[in-house]
């Protein structure tokens, strides 16, 4: 993992959410310009033209709807694992922490497509974020919901809401992923072995299937992350999407399992909640101040964006933003 850069810093303030606006741009610009060159290094997730090497941008979006962007912020790509964050919101809205009953709340220590602790802990993935507890996840909405279809339009249609606009998902990496989905369905196999998958793999296995493959834009996941920094309600529509409680513990969850292996190293460095996926995009929020998103395909050794972790990690030094 190369070293991080020493970015300028700012003077600290009493009332940081006082900061002008006016210069965010500029500081963006900066940032891009900083981390843009790791944007080529380590190895993409699939060969389609929007993972290529060099692709970089990253969006802040305040909680008044005002957008700062740079790069190529509205280039779609696969949303893949950070749909694992608008998955779990949609079940806790459904059932409310019973989700925990049957999905811990703990960093892996494993690969995110591991079998090992399955085994081990009984059927119980150890966080909503690693693949075997997005399964168990998408078996709690098609429980709530009643069928695949509809616990795949529960979450589609919540990310329509907070994005602004519908997403679609990519025919082709929708093919591609189903697949290659033999791991995902023996997990799946495994944990309904242990009776926490109630419904049938296939089917469950192919809902999340098809949410990773909606297309987004690094505006859009920006915007989608808001309502994660304004207490669990969408600063878009004013409706609430999670009670304040639930919204704290996404995002104790996003900053303690979010970015796989690495999600001790992003809260040294970065200091506030993000979740990543392998199509290089890294989604996170200040609480009461902004979403965020930074989008690289090309990964570090823990399955992250390299560009994306250093453009966060100057992001939250020159704007002060680590809640650590």
């Amino acid at each position: 993992m190369p070293s991080l850069p020493s970015g300028p810093t700012t003077e600290p303030t009493a009332h940081p959410t006082s900061r002008p606006t006016d210069d965010l741009t500029d500081v963006l610009t900066e940032v891009a310009r900083r981390a843009r060159p790791n944007a080529r290094d380590g190895d993409t997730d699939g060969n389609e033209e929007n993972s290529e090497p060099g692709r970089f941008a990253v969006a802040l979006c305040e909680l008044d709807g005002t957008e700062h962007v740079t790069g190529d912020a509205d280039v779609g790509f696969p949303v893949q694992s950070v749909v694992k964050v608008f998955a779990l919101t949609a079940a806790l809205r459904l059932v409310g922490e019973n989700v925990f009953t049957r999905v811990g709340r703990e960093p892996s220590g494993d690969p995110f497509d591991s079998l090992i602790q399955l085994e081990r802990e009984h059927g119980i993935p150890r966080n909503p974020f690693i693949n075997a507890g997005a399964v168990v996840v998408c078996d709690i909405l098609v429980q709530a919901t009643g069928s695949a279809g509809a616990a795949v339009a529960a979450v589609t249609d919540l990310l329509a809401d907070l994005v602004g606009e519908r997403l679609e998902p990519d025919a082709d990496v929708l093919a591609e992923e189903r697949a290659g989905a033999e791991l995902n369905i023996a997990m799946g196999w495994l944990v309904r072995s242990f009776g926490n998958v109630t419904h049938p793999v296939d089917e469950v296995v192919d809902a999340y299937v098809q949410l990773c493959a909606l297309t987004v834009t690094t505006r859009g996941l920006a915007r989608a992350a808001r309502f994660l920094a304004n207490d669990g309600v969408d600063p878009r529509t004013g409706g609430r999407i999670l009670t304040e409680p639930l919204a704290r513990r996404v995002n104790a969850l996003m900053l303690t399992c979010g970015t796989y292996d690495a999600a001790g190293q992003f809260a040294y460095d970065v200091g506030f909640p993000c979740k990543s996926g392998v199509a290089g995009a890294v989604m996170g929020d200040v609480p009461g101040r902004y979403g965020v998103c930074a989008w690289s395909p090309p990964l570090d050794e823990a399955g992250n964006s390299e560009a994306g972790r250093v453009a966060l990690h100057l992001l939250s030094e020159r704007l002060d933003l680590s809640l650590l």
